[in-house]
């Protein structure tokens, strides 16, 4: 006797099961069924800056324009000029040649739909210091839906003082992205309210601000409900007549020099004699040339200018202060730099030469 035959058909039916299953996720997306996706990244960057002449500090402010988290993010753009990199804040910052990458840190990885994380950092630079016109967020151009306002104090001068009871003009131009128009400009005294204007030119004129110094912002709005605030424009209250100096920060490379510029806030009725000298901090940087200016009741306004010079190994900051008597001081904080090595850039070059032989 034979034995009976091998039935194959219940391994067919395993088979066709395990076929059908492996299958199942094709079929789903040949009828039409398609898993869930992320919505497109979507972006804008605030960029502003406070420079002194040979270098300048950078708050770039990263907003989520799309309706999905960002969950962790690293920021590129490129300077055209020959900006170079000091050190950075709220984030971890490096730079190739012409272009900076910002990398998120530990606590602002996470931006919310409508949120914004701020980051910043300080630069070296001669030349032309052109701001750079695009940026990128996680490889992605940053348009964003809306991009928000531009506003700018415009009025008063940074640096300048006023008498106890003087009034201060404040006046701001805004402009507002995809057609949206300006609804208003709040004025502000840091974080105080001093008012509001809603049509164009916008203006303010405010009285009584105490003595000391003052930090005006404006900030606009638009119609799509976007906002901004300038660049703080810092000025000083003084109950009499006061040295003025502009900038009151100064980077200064090592082995160089740096200027500020001083005048007098009132005519005076005789000749004034303004002298400029360290006051603390750093022992490389001191004042080379106009350590001492006459003030007269014809050009007490016309701005004359102190020289400082860094000796070739000092780091760090001082504090200069110009003054006057019966005159406020005028502080001025300066900041020395790191000479930049000319050997670095022929080492690179070499360097390419020896691991690339067609260059």
């Amino acid at each position: 006797m034979h034995p009976p035959p091998r039935r194959r058909g219940g391994v067919r039916r395993l088979l066709a099961v395990a076929v059908t299953a492996l299958a199942l996720p094709l079929t789903m997306l040949s009828t039409g069924t398609t898993p869930a996706r992320a919505a497109a990244l979507q972006c804008s960057v605030d960029y502003k800056t406070n420079d002194w002449g040979s270098g300048f500090t950078t708050d770039l402010t990263v907003t989520n324009r799309g309706s999905d988290v960002i969950d962790g993010w690293a920021l590129t753009y490129d300077y055209t000029g020959n900006q170079r990199l000091v050190n950075g804040w709220n984030g971890s910052w490096s730079q190739s040649g012409s272009t900076v990458t910002v990398k998120n840190a530990g606590h602002n990885g996470r931006i919310a739909a409508g949120a914004a994380v701020t980051t910043g950092a300080q630069f070296s630079y001669s030349g032309t210091n052109t701001a750079p016109t695009s940026f990128s967020v996680n490889g992605t151009a940053c348009v964003g839906a809306h991009q928000p306002p531009i506003a700018v104090l415009t009025s008063p001068e940074a640096g300048s003082v006023y008498s106890q009871g003087e009034t201060v003009p404040l006046e701001a131009t805004a402009a507002a992205a995809d057609q949206a128009t300006i609804t208003k400009v709040e004025f502000y005294d840091d974080t105080e309210l001093l008012g509001t204007d809603t049509s164009a030119p916008f203006t303010l004129a405010v009285g009584g601000l105490a003595v000391g110094a003052h930090s005006l912002v404006a900030k606009a709005y638009d119609s799509l409900g976007a906002s901004a605030s300038s660049t703080p424009v810092g000025i000083t209250v003084a109950s009499g007549p006061a040295v003025v100096a502009s900038p009151s920060q100064l980077g200064v490379k090592q082995g160089e020099s740096g200027t500020f510029e001083v005048k007098l806030s009132k005519q005076p009725s005789e000749d004034v004699t303004v002298t400029t000298a360290r006051a603390s901090g750093n022992s490389g940087l001191s004042v080379s040339s106009g350590a001492s200016l006459t003030f007269t009741p014809a050009n007490w306004s016309t701005a004359q200018r102190v020289t400082v010079a860094a000796d070739a190994s000092g780091t760090g900051s001082a504090v200069f202060e110009s003054s006057a008597p019966g005159h406020a001081k005028a502080p001025v904080t300066v900041t020395q730099l790191g000479a930049t090595k000319s050997y670095e850039g022929r080492f690179l070059e070499l360097y390419d030469k020896i691991t690339d032989p067609a260059n």
